[in-house]
């Protein structure tokens, strides 16, 4: 499913099939291997309709009981080398189907983290496990027993044809003409449920991710008494998903009804004008026998073919979907061509920066500053004034729309993003933690840390004391989102997290905001060492927090309208001051603009 706003492209048939083709012949040892199973196997069974009419003609009807024995052996034979060789097939190819499902599931995971930050602002995170993880799914009828059970129908098809023109070529005419029509009608069905299958795919990914969000929100849920409310937007989402499916099974039952009419059509057919051949002599009993077992054999695969030819119109579906996602340009499209990062000093300059989420409506404008290696810049301002904006242009998760942002007098365009990346290190004001324990998560920037270097970092952060209290220490486990972890605790595991990676450009984004009073100043003086030799960017809601900083920018409304030093600002008595002893309980009336209202403290980020 496209994302909100964004116009959904006309899809590549072609491709698809292209890209089927690219599949198949990429497990064709696998495959090959299956098909030459398959003949064998079906093969192998023919030859109990075959002895069939031999049975009838050569051994009840002359009364040749020396013959049973040998006939049975050899349809036991034949028989046993049939299950054999099916086992084979299932073993061989639904190995190598599940392989590809792996591979594909791997590549599309791969391409989806490549995405840029924007996209996954913009998509629900339960459209991509789909993508991942469902549609992949239905690529084994490509490269599995579906495709090897096609060609061994169309196999057994073509044979049972010749032997039916050979034993009755009139009877046989009427009976193409009948399943002639079946293909057909195939065909046609086949060609209306594809778009179903389609959608089914991306309806199951919307109410899976509302489901997710659900069951991730659960607090809030409960808060706000909203389990009916989640109930109803689920209940209609089932629904929709009911009815695709209803209508995919109309239409595929109408298809197996229809396979049934026709095979019935054959079965008049071989009654009028096979009953009529043996009646006049040109046709004996034995040979209406073998004809009724090769009719049966020409009608399964179709039938199967129906079936099979369903499952592989539901893979196709999945492919486009598939396509659509890896037809996204990820950031690091184009990497060759860029410049490497082996090291980075931490010099970070705006050049007459301006930066939009939709065209028009610009978030920073005109935006120009100079961060010096080492240095800490406090961002300050009102909510929506552009400071976390400000922020994922440093950390490259978006580009301007005009200007630049240079690091060590580079553009981070020209810059390789992994690489550069890897000189970051961000605490934010929502930390992530991954349902591990507290030493994956500490070490989770830097893998392979040794277990002293992840308690060294634990201990800068201040978190390790809570930490030795657990029963499992270091090996705790924190749950989905560090839900077993209090507020402050998790905050300080993402700072030890941070510490770790050893950066040399530092994201503080309220860092502090879930801290104590008593927390925070514990991890204050942890805070100052790691700062030090870094350039650090603060957003603080606590203005006393960044008084240090070597420069204050006060943003609003997408500019910066005041920058300097704590001292500094306080001498101006503009937006800055008025915001400082506003948060202070200070008294005062002598402001830039004295009539304006203050700024109310929950609108200061």
């Amino acid at each position: 499913m496209s994302p909100p706003g964004e116009k959904k492209r006309p899809l590549d048939r072609s491709r698809v099939w292209r890209e089927s083709r690219a599949l198949i012949w990429t497990h064709r040892r696998s495959l090959a291997l299956g098909l030459g199973l398959m003949v064998v196997n079906r093969l192998a069974g023919l030859v109990l309709p075959a002895s069939s009419g031999y049975l009838v003609d050569e051994v009840v009807t002359p009364g040749r009981p020396d013959l049973l024995l040998p006939l049975a052996l050899a349809v036991g034979a034949a028989t046993l080398v049939q299950a054999l060789t099916s086992f084979g097939i299932s073993r061989v190819v639904s190995v190598a189907a599940q392989r590809a499902i792996a591979e594909m599931r791997r590549r599309v995971q791969a391409h989806v983290l490549s995405l840029p930050v924007s996209y996954f602002d913009r998509t629900k995170s339960g459209i991509l496990i789909s993508r991942i993880m469902t549609d992949a799914e239905g690529i084994r009828n490509l490269v599995g027993t579906g495709l090897v059970h096609l060609t061994g129908g169309l196999f057994t098809a073509v044979i049972a044809v010749g032997v039916l023109f050979y034993l009755n070529a009139r009877l046989t005419l009427a009976a193409i003409l009948i399943l002639g029509a079946f293909g057909g009608t195939m065909a046609f069905a086949f060609t209306r449920l594809r778009p179903i299958f389609r959608a089914r795919g991306e309806i199951r990914a919307e109410v899976t991710g509302r489901l997710g969000e659900g069951l991730g929100g659960i607090r809030v849920v409960k808060t706000y008494v909203s389990e009916r409310r989640e109930e109803r937007i689920f209940t209609r989402g089932v629904y929709r998903l009911f009815r695709n499916i209803a209508t995919t099974i109309t239409g595929t039952s109408a298809v197996t009804a229809f396979s049934t009419l026709c095979i019935g059509g054959v079965g008049v057919a071989i009654i009028l004008v096979g009953g009529g051949a043996i009646l006049e002599g040109s046709m004996t009993l034995g040979n209406l026998v073998v004809y009724i077992f090769f009719v049966g054999l020409l009608g399964a695969p179709l039938v199967q073919m129906a079936n099979i030819g369903t499952q592989i119109t539901e893979a196709f579906a999945g492919l486009d979907r598939i396509r659509e996602i890896m037809d996204l340009a990820g950031e690091d499209q184009g990497e060759g061509g860029r410049e490497p990062v082996h090291a980075v000093r931490g010099e970070v300059v705006f050049e007459d920066v301006t930066f939009a989420y939709e065209e028009g409506v610009p978030v920073l404008r005109e935006v120009d500053l100079a961060a010096a290696a080492g240095t800490t810049t406090a961002l300050v301002g009102p909510s929506g004034a552009g400071k976390s904006s400000l922020i994922g242009l440093v950390m490259a998760f978006h580009h301007p729309q005009e200007g630049r942002v240079l690091v060590d007098g580079r553009d981070l365009r020209a810059l390789r993003l992994p690489e550069y990346r890897r000189h970051l290190g961000v605490v934010l004001q929502e930390n992530f933690l991954f349902d591990g324990t507290i030493r994956e998560n500490i070490g989770y920037g830097m893998p392979g840390a040794s277990d002293a270097e992840i308690v060294a970092a634990a201990r800068t952060a201040n978190c390790h004391e809570f930490i030795d209290r657990f029963d499992a220490g270091y090996e705790t486990i924190v749950g989905e989102r560090g839900v077993r972890l209090s507020g402050g605790q998790r905050q300080r595991v993402a700072i030890a997290r941070a510490i770790l990676a050893d950066p040399r450009i530092l994201i503080l984004d309220e860092a502090t905001s879930s801290l104590d009073s008593e927390s925070e100043a514990l991890i204050q003086e942890g805070l100052r060492r790691l700062r030090r030799g870094r350039t650090t960017f603060v957003i603080a809601h606590r203005l006393s927090t960044i008084r240090s900083a070597d420069q204050i920018l006060v943003l609003d409304e997408g500019q910066i309208v005041e920058r300097g030093s704590h001292a500094d600002l306080m001498a101006v008595r503009g937006v800055y001051r008025r915001l400082y002893e506003r948060q202070h309980g200070i008294a005062s009336d002598t402001y830039v603009n004295p009539g304006e209202e203050l700024t109310p403290v929950s609108d200061v980020a």
